[in-house]
């Protein structure tokens, strides 16, 4: 049986910023989609530092509205890095879209808490993890322009999740571009959770590379720069 019939559990952040050795999380949106149903749980997190106005812009939360009502992070960090635990203990994947960034931010927050990493809690580094991003990157070489996922919504013609920046219609969001990357390239569909997992790691190594190679002086600033992936 394929893994695209699931169970799958896909992860969402909206953050203060993008720098995931100091930014902080916001919002988060866990979905786990298995046998037709899906399961949605979301956090709101007061951060405990002033929330800028550009991520606001993004994500539409204050830092009025997130301290009065979010939830203590080391209380919902606890909640959800035992979730996406119990769930790889399963053998479910984590699908997320640019997961380097939202599982290294993850784990920056849980040691910020002086709480257990994910890899700590598997005693295992997380896998396997499915990026829409990434696979969309190594099985279509080609097509230029940019790769963000409302760009992924366009062209694979993903148009009825609602307006995105919010945790969790994009998850909802990098489940219909996963849905639609399979049907393009049905041969994903075929190969194990392992084989998939694995051919992103090279994937990501080898467009890491490929940007470095193009002259550029630090032509990719971002969780998963030097090229290791998730």
């Amino acid at each position: 049986m394929s893994w695209t019939t699931g169970p799958l559990l896909g992860l969402d952040t909206e953050t203060t910023g993008v720098d995931v050795a100091q930014d902080r999380i916001v919002t988060v949106a866990v979905v786990l989609r298995e046998a037709g149903n899906s399961h949605l749980r979301t956090w709101l997190l007061d951060p405990g530092v002033p929330i800028p106005t550009e991520a606001t812009a993004i994500h539409g939360v204050t830092t009025a509205h997130a301290a009065a009502h979010g939830t203590a992070p080391a209380v919902a960090l606890e909640e959800i890095a035992s979730l996406v635990a119990e769930q790889q203990l399963r053998g479910v994947p984590v699908v997320a879209f640019n997961a380097a960034f939202d599982l290294a931010l993850l784990d920056v927050e849980l040691a910020r808490h002086g709480m257990p990493t994910l890899a700590e809690r598997l005693g295992r580094p997380v896998r396997p993890v499915i990026d829409p991003l990434v696979i969309d990157r190594g099985w279509d070489l080609e097509r230029a322009g940019k790769r963000r996922l409302g760009d992924l919504c366009d062209c694979y013609g993903v148009d009825d999740v609602g307006p995105l920046h919010t945790a969790d219609a994009d998850v909802l969001a990098t489940f219909e571009v996963l849905d639609a990357i399979v049907r393009t390239f049905p041969d994903l569909g075929e190969i194990s959770l392992d084989a998939l997992h694995d051919a992103q790691v090279g994937a990501h190594r080898r467009w890491v590379d490929g940007l470095e190679s193009s002259g550029r002086e630090r032509a990719y600033v971002g969780a998963g720069a030097d090229g290791r992936w998730p």
